[in-house]
């Protein structure tokens, strides 16, 4: 679907103001630190309890990098010593042990994501170790629906490590590119050449990756309209099966590393715009297919085929096709979703170190959803994947009168309506070709916590 007669800069603009980008209901600022082991492992046993258990999904967060990207706001650690990945891998065997134990052994692992920091900061060597203590804890799926992700750094491997990394079993890979202009690289602390990236695009297609999918970010500093335009274009020539464009949140005040940008370097906030808007015409004209939110994919993609087909899901990673899953978080700072429940675990390498050493999950925090938690998550999820809220479908499955439910909800998308960007009839509410881009201040109006004071926790929705 074309967008570029869609994008209509001045209601943009009047929809971005800051608001959580829902890869969960509630979202983390609900996380409490009441939520304890105990309420894990009741979710744990509720799981393993359903008629027919989901498959199990892993994300494993390995903190570490080489160096620092300023931009980054991921919970991260810099070092060179690579000792340090040694002692985590350590520690994440037993947690990977402990978490092993709460699941039902016949159930299956379907999907698994490293992310990071950086993971491919761990050698091929300490990977192959924690697949296979993964492979001794769980059940693979081994078949082809399988999904199993890691996120590249381009600067940290070889085409050869590429081949090694799908014979230790992943089939997907994401680069981190965000942008190929050699001034904004600078200016990031982030450099790396078109060619290195297009080496390990075309090593990931010989060694039959499934797919590949290139990060980028708009609104970074030095940025402009024809740098950026640039750089499309050579991301459009490499071809990736997925790209992901994400809007550069600017928050140095909570992200000390962003502070080492300059401020006479940041682009005006009307050139974000800009950057969005060129970004989405010039993706759709070369044929990928926009999926909402960051994500573009190529129409044979499984998030393409899953967009047309209704099965398109959202998780703590983006868009999915596989999210229906219960999660399992690994990992300092990683989060998990098990059965009705978010939990996440403690965010400094000591207290994760100590809490293994007795012997304990290093849980932290977590939310335990309520009914009407999982009536608004649905909802919300309803309108971010397939952009159509069906009411008569909400009514019967949870048995409520919906329009009576969500009155507050409905009267607060009567702008939203007179602007043209969503439909209300009886049946449903409908998010229009012009309401695509601002659909996360659509969902905002079904979010139950969204007070005054909450609104200042996320980056703008634009």
């Amino acid at each position: 679907m074309s967008h570029s007669q869609a994008f209509d800069r001045a209601l943009v603009s009047k929809y971005d103001f800051p608001g959580p980008r829902y890869t969960s209901y509630p979202t983390a600022p609900q996380f409490h630190e009441a939520f304890a082991m105990d309420d894990y492992r009741r979710a744990t046993e509720t799981s393993n309890g359903d008629p027919l258990p989901k498959s199990l999904s892993v994300y494993v967060h390995i903190p570490f990098c080489q160096s620092l990207c300023y931009y980054c706001a991921c919970n991260k650690i810099i070092t060179q010593k690579t000792e340090k990945a040694v002692e985590y891998l350590d520690y994440l065997k037993r947690e990977i042990a402990l978490q092993a134990e709460l699941f039902d052994a016949d159930r299956r692992l379907t999907q698994l994501h490293l992310g990071g920091g950086t993971p491919t900061y761990f050698t091929n060597a300490q990977l192959a170790e924690l697949m296979s203590a993964l492979r001794q804890a769980f059940r693979f799926d081994t078949r082809n629906a399988h999904e199993f992700s890691v996120e590249v750094d381009p600067r940290t491997v070889t085409p050869n490590r590429i081949r090694e990394l799908r014979q230790l079993g992943f089939n997907r890979l994401s680069f981190g590119v965000q942008d190929f202009d050699p001034d904004v690289q600078a200016a990031v602390n982030r450099v790396q050449s078109e060619s290195q990236v297009r080496g390990l695009v075309e090593a990931a297609r010989d060694a039959d990756f499934d797919s590949v999918s290139v990060d980028l970010i708009y609104g970074l500093p030095l940025q402009t309209v024809e740098s950026f335009d640039a750089t499309l274009a050579k991301v459009i020539a490499i071809r990736p099966d997925r790209i992901a464009a994400y809007s550069y949140a600017h928050l140095p005040s909570l992200f000390k590393a962003q502070r080492l940008i300059r401020p006479e370097h940041m682009p005006p906030p009307e050139r974000k715009l800009e950057l969005l808007e060129l970004t989405i015409q010039r993706l759709t004209e070369a044929g990928y297919v926009y999926i909402g939110m960051d994500h573009f994919a190529l129409p044979d993609d499984e998030l393409s085929l899953a967009r047309e087909n209704g099965t398109l899901q959202r998780n703590f990673q983006g868009y999915s096709t596989h999210a229906d899953c219960d999660l399992i978080g690994l990992g300092v700072s990683a989060i998990g979703k098990v059965a009705d429940s978010y939990s996440q675990n403690v965010k400094e390498l000591s207290q994760y170190y100590a809490r293994l050493d007795a012997g304990l999950l290093p849980v932290k925090r977590g939310y335990q959803l309520s009914d009407d938690d999982r009536l608004r998550r649905e909802v919300i999820m309803a309108l971010m994947c397939h952009g159509r809220i069906d009411m008569t479908e909400f009514e019967r499955r949870y048995d409520i009168d919906f329009t009576h439910y969500f009155a507050d909800s409905l009267n607060q998308l009567a702008g939203h309506v007179a602007d043209g960007l969503v439909t209300i009839d009886k049946e449903a509410v409908t998010l229009l070709p012009q309401g695509q881009l601002m659909m996360r201040s659509v969902a905002m109006a079904f979010d139950a916590y969204l007070g005054d004071g909450q609104r200042g926790l996320f980056s703008r929705t634009v």
